[in-house]
């Protein structure tokens, strides 16, 4: 027995150091990426554009064995701006992200937001992508001039939706748009939805005469002629959808939004680090090309403090274009 008892605590020893490395294997340790119980918020409803990103992202992630069990929750309201705040409030939560664009910029502004970008911790921009103009199958409007026709004859009598705020980039596009064909912005009827989930519903119910959103957010919808594609609202047009730009159209906009995530304030450097690494890899992965082509989204990626200079840059140019349309 007293042979037999050093042996086994040796044998134990060799367990309890040889243990852990077997047992932590995978899920994204060797990069340093694995976050245990991340928590991904979502600031607005089910479906829409930040919706889809954040649920993309969080797949992704965990196919390409970065981290797992992250949990996508949503939290909308104001525009995004509920969920900034409490985004906030967590202050030094190194397990939670959100979700956000350009959308949450405008809300910020045109509701006066006690809590502003400038209190994140800025992670990365994913993503750029066009706007596209939609109709229900069932509309009488089979061009974009067709319906901008009848927009200038009674521009507060076709109601636009769009699934932000204004400011957001589903309000600035058909405003530029406005602009562009001699109607003047402020006679838009513009009504404003928490997301494009929301939006959908009225486009294909007939409650808006046209929407505005993301070109990733209506794709299946696009394709199965539920919605009625009249044109997009960037530079080029979107491969494989059979639609012309505005610029193309005649009508001289370009404007493209962008999506990318946010963490609370107080992180330590350990901890922001932890969660840029985590973008960085997710961005390198085959699982994240496929999903930016599948959406037709572009890569837009940027990180860190090039991140919040560009955050800083964008409210200026929402408050320069608000102020230009006279809105």
């Amino acid at each position: 027995m007293r042979l037999r008892t050093p042996l086994a605590l040796l044998g134990a020893a060799v367990l309890v150091l040889v243990g852990p490395p077997l047992l932590t294997t995978g899920g994204g340790t060797d990069t340093g990426t694995r976050i245990p119980g991340l928590r991904l918020m979502v600031p607005n409803t089910p479906g829409g554009g930040y919706d889809i990103t954040a649920r993309t992202a969080a797949r992704n992630a965990e196919d390409a064995g970065l981290t797992h069990g992250i949990e996508v929750f949503n939290l909308p309201g104001a525009g995004g701006t509920v969920g900034l705040s409490r985004l906030v409030s967590e202050h030094g939560n190194g397990r939670l992200a959100m979700s956000m664009g350009l959308g949450v910029v405008g809300a910020v502004r045109s509701n006066d937001a006690p809590r502003t970008l400038a209190d994140t911790t800025p992670i990365a921009r994913l993503t750029e992508e066009q706007d596209v103009i939609v109709v229900g199958r069932d509309s009488p409007y089979r061009t974009v001039d067709d319906l901008i026709g009848a927009w200038r004859e009674d521009p507060g009598g076709l109601p636009v939706g769009g699934g932000s705020s204004p400011g957001g980039p589903d309000h600035l596009a058909p405003m530029l748009m406005a602009r562009a064909a001699g109607i003047p912005p402020k006679q838009v009827n513009y009504v404003p939805f928490d997301g494009g989930g929301e939006l959908l519903a009225s486009i294909l119910g007939g409650k808006v005469a046209f929407g505005v959103s993301g070109v990733g957010e209506y794709l299946d919808q696009i394709r199965a002629g539920e919605l009625r594609l009249l044109a997009v609202t960037g530079p080029q047009r979107v491969p494989g959808l059979d639609a012309p730009t505005l610029r193309e159209a005649g009508y001289d906009v370009s404007f493209t939004n962008w999506r990318g995530i946010v963490a609370p304030p107080g992180l330590s450097d350990t901890e922001r680090r932890k969660l840029v690494r985590l973008v960085e890899e997710l961005h390198g992965s085959d699982e994240w090309r496929e999903s930016l082509e599948r959406n037709g989204w572009d890569d837009a990626f940027l990180t860190g403090e090039e991140f919040g200079a560009f955050l800083d840059a964008e409210d200026e140019r929402v408050v320069s274009v608000l102020k230009e349309l006279g809105l």
